[in-house]
């Protein structure tokens, strides 16, 4: 199965769920992206792009990576995986730099497309310990069903938490067409 990553806001394409993924026998589409580059609405022309080009049939995202699966899992009706998902990038992302006003004002017009999220796709890990989203509750409300997984001492970043164990152990689950 091919499952295309979406890494965070100046993270890596070669982040922690890449590792893990391919170490597990997963092909990985990783784009590196500079989201102070590339307009919101713009990129998620390219993600969808990529995803159907590589013949992608899964989605992961990280932090700000989570709020463009959430747009890719509602149009492509796909499974998704979150890892610490930033679904609310016009609060989150301005607190660590970005500062492109256009950018946030389109970040807030598609916010409303993830209320459109089909559960029965989605996969949660959240890290208790998060030190950038300060607070899952939205993310909680939105996705909560038995694939929500909550890391004790967990923090943002994907290296604080048990990834290839909660993708071993539930890979099936994560990715098996439902």
């Amino acid at each position: 199965m091919r499952i295309l990553n979406l890494h965070g806001y100046n993270g890596s394409a070669h982040n922690s769920v890449y590792q893990v993924l391919t170490e597990i026998g997963y092909e990985v589409i990783s784009p590196p992206t500079d989201y102070d580059k590339i307009m919101p609405k713009q990129l998620l022309s390219d993600l969808s792009e990529i995803y159907d080009d590589n013949n992608c049939k899964a989605v992961v995202g990280t932090s700000a990576g989570g709020f463009f699966a959430a747009q890719l899992c509602v149009m492509k009706q796909c499974p998704t995986v979150f890892i610490n998902p930033c679904l609310m990038p016009f609060v989150y992302l301005p607190r660590l730099g970005y500062n492109n006003r256009n950018g946030v004002i389109e970040f807030s017009e598609m916010f409303s497309d993830i209320t459109k999220l089909n559960t029965e796709l989605v996969s949660t890990i959240i890290g208790e310990a998060d030190e950038i989203i300060d607070t899952h509750d939205y993310t909680k409300t939105l996705l909560y069903n038995s694939r929500y997984f909550l890391v004790p001492n967990g923090k943002h970043s994907g290296f604080t938490l048990p990834l290839k164990e909660i993708f071993e152990q539930n890979r099936d689950r994560f990715f098996t067409d439902r």
